[in-house]
């Protein structure tokens, strides 16, 4: 059975949840092999077992040394060696540019932003605000796919995890843009946006920059902040935070929507979310159109009933 090539997304060693995703898909296709570029592989290693990786390439830290070129070259080198049957990374915005790259170097295609992958390496994009839903395949090369977080649901299926240590002499070119400072972000206790399974967000009917309201109902689910770009624009939330076709895609269980009228900039970040739940006091917002369940109504007033309602039923 031919490898499937799995990028690992990692933070000092801890795995990211879409790394299970990734292998979860991965296990449809063939072998999974996945790839861990940096410090901490030992420590990570029984989470690839435990979702089905037979093998583990670990590759230097001083790829992390430089922007995005070396992670391609790896790959690129890897997929030739093991006649890889694809490569497998997360749809986040750095990623897409490694699958890019690695695609060049292979002469393959690539996919990006997938929320699924069968057997066959048929993949499924949902686009046009979620109204339409398209299968795609690459037909040379071998197929580099972006996979959106939280579209796979990760299913354990213990694997070997054999260590591998791999290296790449890399090219000029991969060392032309270098990190030279990383600045460690304060974590609250908030779940990653990306990668929660429920997230709140608010958008212009919020009407300040008190978010409170927002924050508020998802601490009560235990939720990740979102914000529209209307919000963002006007100052009233942080630019990591934004939702859209701009700023972050979004892939969760339940995705509520606070104030947000639903235009396709912002549509195009969240239409995948499982379940969608949209309170806004305009009945002809589009963002009605989407959703599953509406609250025609204010948010300031929807909202705190909502979160005072969770609060009593836990």
């Amino acid at each position: 059975m031919a490898e499937v090539l799995v990028l690992v997304d990692h933070v000092d060693g801890e795995i990211k949840k879409v790394t299970t995703e990734l292998l979860t898909a991965a296990r449809r296709i063939g072998e999974p092999a996945a790839v861990w570029v940096g410090e901490g592989a030992e420590s990570g290693k029984a989470r690839l077992a435990e979702f089905g990786a037979e093998k583990v390439y670990v590759a230097p830290a001083e790829l992390n040394d430089y922007v995005v070129a070396p992670k391609a070259e790896l790959l690129a080198k890897l997929a030739n060696d093991a006649s890889a049957a694809a490569i497998l990374v997360s749809a986040t915005p750095e990623n897409k540019e490694v699958a890019g790259r690695t695609a060049v170097k292979l002469g393959s295609g690539v996919l990006t932003d997938v929320v699924d992958v069968d057997a066959e390496i048929v993949t499924e994009h949902s686009v046009f605000g979620g109204s339409t839903i398209t299968h795609a395949k690459v037909t040379a090369g071998i197929p580099v796919v972006a996979v959106r977080p939280n579209s796979v649901a990760p299913e354990a299926a213990q694997g070997a995890a054999v260590e591998e240590e791999v290296s790449v002499e890399l090219s000029d070119a991969a060392k032309g843009a270098k990190v030279t400072e990383r600045v460690v972000q304060e974590k609250g206790a908030r779940p990653e946006l990306a990668e929660a399974a429920i997230v709140v967000s608010g958008g212009r009917g919020v009407g300040s920059d008190d978010f409170s309201v927002v924050e508020g109902l998802a601490d009560a689910l235990g939720a990740a902040v979102g914000a529209s770009r209307a919000a963002v624009d006007s100052g009233w939330y942080p630019n990591q935070f934004q939702v859209g076709q701009t700023g972050k895609t979004v892939s969760p269980n339940l995705y509520i929507a606070l104030g947000i009228s639903g235009a396709i900039q912002h549509r195009a970040g969240m239409q995948t979310s499982k379940n969608i739940v949209a309170v806004n006091k305009d009945p002809e917002a589009p963002i009605f159109e989407l959703a599953d369940f509406g609250v025609i109504g204010d948010l300031h007033k929807v909202a705190p009933q909502l979160t005072e309602e969770i609060g009593r039923r836990k």
